[in-house]
């Protein structure tokens, strides 16, 4: 599958949309990149960790710092619901995309709540194993998209979209 057909199954619309787009840093963050001929059309802002990467890849774009490090960090899950609360409610987007890691789960849960659609993305590099991230998010997910057809073993209702790197 071309990137481009991989867009596709992205959410569209006549009018622009108001994208969330929330990912760690550094591959996670990388694999939304991939995704700018989708993105770069619409309303859109950022909330990943404040990184050097984060910095330098998204310095002409919007960015909310989300709280480091995520993984089992439960005082910074806490501070990243209370921030997706205030963003979510701030901005209100149409939809949020998240390749994972941690700082997607509070996004997700408000963002179900709220009635925002929710796109997931495995990362390429998990075939052995689903995600953490990916075990609680896809649950939440309006759509759960994988790159490997090893990938569907784990996630069985994804949908595989190819490889995005």
């Amino acid at each position: 599958m071309t990137n481009e057909s991989i867009v596709s199954v992205l959410p569209e619309s006549d009018q622009p949309l108001k994208i969330a787009l929330v990912g760690s840093s550094g591959g996670h963050l990388a694999h939304l990149l991939v995704l700018k001929s989708w993105w770069e059309k619409h309303d859109r802002f950022w909330v990943t960790f404040n990184m050097p990467d984060s910095h330098d890849l998204l310095e002409s774009e919007r960015c909310e710092w989300a709280h480091y490090p995520t993984t089992r960090n439960i005082p910074n899950l806490v501070r990243n619901m209370g921030l997706a609360l205030r963003v979510l409610r701030s901005e209100r987007p149409d939809v949020i995309v998240s390749t994972g890691a941690a700082v997607a789960f509070p996004f997700f849960v408000l963002g179900r709540m709220m009635g925002i659609k929710t796109v997931f993305i495995e990362v390429y590099d998990r075939i052995d194993h689903a995600s953490l991230t990916a075990r609680l998010c896809a649950p939440l997910a309006s759509s759960f998209l994988v790159q490997w057809e090893d990938q569907l073993v784990f996630h069985p209702k994804a949908e595989l979209i190819g490889r995005l790197m």
